[in-house]
């Protein structure tokens, strides 16, 4: 099972979102969840889990309070052109282009684009062998205060994960400015088996990580939680923490959660998601023996 999962925090339009993609990707992809968590920050909000084409999601319309921007993006490595223009064409409807589809050095045909939601994705014409068979691929994009730290970030990720391996990583030239020779331009590794991409710009931008896109870590064990929450915690914003959020020292966030957590919301009654509910928002690092002994609570 997908070990480290990609988390979108959205207004009031996570279930639309979730419908629109599985219906836009289809193959394989589907809404595999929805539940309605009571008496959050934001009031009752409502999570939906999905998979699309291998790659599995969860999403939360939780209110304004973050915005997805494209510093995390989805990359879709696709090996015919007329689906690389058929997927296009529907995420670019009330979208916005980023990048014009087009040819560049990288593939024959590319694009990079925002759309109704305001989720990024890049589509590309490729194998699908040159990602590992992985067709969406998060992709992380490191400007402002953390440019130049890509290649630190990597080895940090790699360290932690199990399974992980860097793959390859295309620097700068000298003659590339703003960016320094040298720095990430474009890299990809393994984490826990799964692929993840890297850049960095220097250009001016406006956007930065932030909670919008999180990266959500499956845990079986309380060894393994506390293990992810302290390795990911190193170097920190110790004030954003909390009920297993957190953000990492280049600013990227993450949630490590038991996995029974998804099964309990997935699968209780009212009263069960409540409880748990209640007794997870309080904390910081989750605690399986206490979600479970409000879970079975009669």
């Amino acid at each position: 099972m997908q070990k480290i999962v990609p988390h979108l925090w959205f207004d009031n339009q996570a279930i639309d979102a979730a419908e629109f993609y599985v219906s836009l990707f289809g193959g394989d992809s589907d809404k595999t969840g929805i539940t309605t968590l009571h008496g959050t920050p934001s009031g009752d909000v409502d999570s939906v889990t999905f998979n699309l084409l291998g790659q599995s999601f969860m999403a939360i319309s939780a209110g304004p309070m973050f915005t997805i921007n494209p510093s995390i993006s989805f990359y879709v490595q696709i090996d015919t052109v007329e689906e690389v223009d058929r997927l296009w064409n529907e995420l670019i409807k009330e979208g916005q282009m980023m990048m014009p589809l087009d040819k560049y050095p990288w593939s024959d045909r590319y694009g990079w684009l925002k759309d109704k939601y305001g989720l990024t994705w890049q589509i590309s014409l490729g194998k699908k062998e040159d990602t590992g068979g992985q067709i969406i691929t998060p992709f992380l994009m490191f400007t402002g205060d953390v440019y130049g730290r890509a290649e630190e970030a990597i080895e940090h990720y790699t360290s932690i994960f199990h399974q992980s391996e860097v793959e390859g990583i295309l620097r700068f030239g000298k003659d590339e400015a703003p960016d320094r020779e040298g720095n990430v331009k474009h890299a990809q590794f393994t984490l826990e088996g799964q692929i993840f991409m890297i850049i960095e710009s220097a250009h001016d931008h406006s956007f930065g990580f932030n909670e919008a896109i999180s990266l959500m870590v499956y845990c079986d064990t309380q060894d393994e939680i506390d293990y992810y929450w302290e390795k990911l915690n190193e170097g920190g914003d110790p004030e954003a923490q909390q009920c297993g959020w957190l953000k990492d020292k280049f600013g990227v966030s993450w949630q490590v959660a038991p996995r029974l957590l998804g099964e309990m919301i997935g699968n209780g009654s009212r009263e069960q998601i409540d409880r748990v509910t209640q007794t997870f928002l309080p904390m910081k690092k989750l605690d399986i023996a206490a979600l479970k002994k409000a879970y079975e609570e009669v």
